[in-house]
């Protein structure tokens, strides 16, 4: 039984899932262009109201930062005793991270809570030899009830212990 959290099971779900970062991504990018070169790109906004220096230059960032950045994937293969956790990143040397290793080998799952004003919440699994993997993304504001949630479905799932810090 194949298990996958945080990616998407289905090539066409993976395609409706990019049109939304695609579109808006394009959007800040031609408002950007738009301001730049004074002419109205995009009907809805007037490039006069847009000045290019600092929002014109900060669009223009977001619409290309969009376009680089990508989730993942984490695929629980109990047939094969196989986890494999897939990330994009930004473009460089290193951005296309694979992890894959032995179910057997991951010792439990972690929750990492800290309140406050920069409330943060992370979900982690401890794997043997390699240290903790973290299971949640940056951006993902998961209110208690949700990362609990999501911790123990996946420790039953694995059969492994849940631990709170």
């Amino acid at each position: 039984m194949d298990r996958i959290y945080s990616g998407i099971s289905k090539n066409k779900q993976f395609l409706l899932g990019l049109y939304p970062f695609f579109f808006g991504s394009l959007g800040f990018l031609l408002v950007g262009t738009s301001s730049y070169l004074g002419r109205n790109l995009i009907s809805l906004f007037p490039s006069q109201q847009i000045v290019f220096f600092p929002q014109g230059i900060v669009m223009s960032f977001y619409g290309i930062a969009v376009l680089f950045i990508s989730n993942g994937y984490d695929r629980f293969d109990r047939k094969e005793g196989m986890v494999c956790i897939f990330r994009w990143g930004f473009p460089g040397k290193n951005h296309r991270i694979f992890l894959r290793f032995l179910m057997k080998d991951i010792q439990s799952i972690r929750i990492e809570v800290k309140e406050g004003i920069y409330a943060r919440r992370v979900l982690y699994m401890e794997i043997r030899g390699q240290g903790a993997v973290t299971l949640t993304r940056t951006d993902e504001n998961l209110t208690l009830r949700e990362i609990e949630q999501k911790a123990a479905e996946l420790a039953y799932f694995l059969r492994v212990p849940v631990e709170v810090f």
